[in-house]
């Protein structure tokens, strides 16, 4: 069992920067793939960053060039990292990782969510 656990997200305003954090405890065999998605009020979840393990790391044009996804393996930490925040960018944001257990099964966790507020 794996859990995930995110910091809180927080009220910045409009061209403001915050980070995010995604903290995984429990037994990993490994971390195939780790994202983050969003979810606003009245709209579907959505990616905003999703990356492969020793792959490619994709980010819809809503928010590229302005978030950045990374990994602590040390830390078994995953962040997001996301500068000029718009309006538009308020959300709930959940982090999201595919690990391999020690069992050898593909299962994916994901976090408690981080109210992300923009004001403008």
């Amino acid at each position: 069992q794996v859990q995930l656990v995110e910091s809180e997200g927080g009220l910045v305003q409009a061209g403001g920067s915050l980070r995010l954090s995604c903290a995984a405890s429990g037994t990993i065999f490994s971390l195939n793939a780790m994202g983050w998605y969003r979810q606003a009020p009245g709209k579907q979840r959505e990616s905003v960053a999703f990356s492969i393990v020793g792959g490619t790391t994709t980010y819809p044009d809503s928010v590229k060039g302005r978030f950045t996804i990374s990994r602590d393996n040390a830390k078994n930490t995953v962040y997001l990292q996301m500068n000029s925040l718009k309006p538009e960018d308020t959300a709930v944001y959940y982090c999201m990782v595919v690990v391999t257990t020690s069992s050898r099964s593909t299962v994916s966790y994901w976090g408690q969510g981080a109210q992300v507020t923009v004001s403008s």
